[in-house]
């Protein structure tokens, strides 16, 4: 039976099982306030590509994840930001990276996909093309958070690239890193959208783009579901996650769940990744190999989850 369906993610990685209270609980808060923003949303008639649309916003306005205003910083102390969006049906998509003004890229990558013969705009030219479309704009200082700083300058002592949930060191109290966002959507019709947003890792090189914006990778919809992957990009481009998804249901007629957990089994060694995904039947998958995914979803029937760590 089809039905309306929903899930979001709000990134993968080495959470913590002992997160303190403060890191953990404004995030399960902030996803079920999104989680019910999109449900009435989809209850109110809202196609999928609007819903998924005004969830990420949401969660781009929040700065405990790595998106939008939380968005991490480069190694120069900049941010670079990105993000996709699909729809299903007819798989029109749009997709930025570079971004350093705008506070949410998400619908710069929707105007992409609705107002240009292209998909994919990037860097400066993806700056000048959300201003000239009146897109909401800021000074780069807007996103340039106490917090992030002490995330540069942690990566930086270690010399490494520091993905969303690194396990901390003792200079940083509860967890380092946050997380990318993303939300996946059908409703009663069977359509389908996906969008996906980040700042990356954390002392990334300038230029580095990742996979939440590459379609088919990070971002995916079709006829017969819809995903949003977070985890270590580079391992994800390599496996085409999303697009692996929907691939193995179509070819090898597995279902979401089966399909889902094969393309998280193959992205990588164990801590590589996690995604969200809904079918054209309203069936919800939110697999993942690390440690926890922060995530929510919610069907017709009823069911709703917001949870980190493994259920069990």
């Amino acid at each position: 039976m089809v039905g309306w369906a929903i899930a979001l993610h709000g990134g993968a990685g080495d959470i913590p099982f002992n997160l303190p209270d403060e890191r953990r609980i404004p995030r399960e808060t902030a996803l079920g306030r999104c989680l019910d923003l999109g449900v009435s949303a989809l209850k109110s008639g809202k196609h999928p590509l609007d819903v998924t649309e005004l969830v990420v916003r949401e969660l781009e306005n929040h700065p405990d994840f790595n998106a939008g205003k939380g968005s991490v910083l480069t190694e120069q102390g900049t941010v670079e930001m990105e993000a996709s969006i699909m729809e299903g049906k007819t798989k029109r998509c749009g997709a930025v990276s570079g971004l350093t003004t705008v506070v949410n890229p998400i619908s710069v990558a929707r105007l992409v996909m609705e107002k240009t013969p292209h998909i994919y705009l990037a860097f400066d030219a993806a700056e000048a093309f959300a201003r000239a479309h009146g897109v909401e704009t800021v000074e780069p200082s807007h996103f340039i958070t106490p917090e992030n700083i002490a995330r540069l300058k942690q990566a930086k002592e270690f010399n490494r690239v520091q993905l969303d949930y690194t396990a901390p060191t003792p200079e940083i109290r509860g967890d380092s890193q946050i997380g990318t966002v993303g939300c996946v959507a059908v409703d009663n019709a069977g359509n389908l959208a996906s969008a996906t947003s980040t700042g990356g890792y954390v002392n990334k090189m300038v230029g580095r783009i990742g996979d939440t914006p590459v379609i088919g990778v990070g971002t995916y919809a079709n006829h017969l579901c819809a995903v949003s992957a977070t985890g270590k990009g580079e391992y994800i481009i390599r496996a085409t996650v999303a697009r692996e998804v929907a691939a193995v249901m179509e070819y090898k007629g597995l279902s979401l769940a089966e399909a889902a957990a094969y393309a998280v089994e193959q992205s990588g060694p164990k801590g590589t990744c996690g995604l969200v995904a809904v079918s054209a039947n309203g069936e919800v998958a939110m697999p993942f190999n690390t440690t926890g995914m922060f995530r929510a979803c919610a069907t017709e029937d009823g069911y709703t989850e917001i949870a980190i760590w493994p259920k069990n």
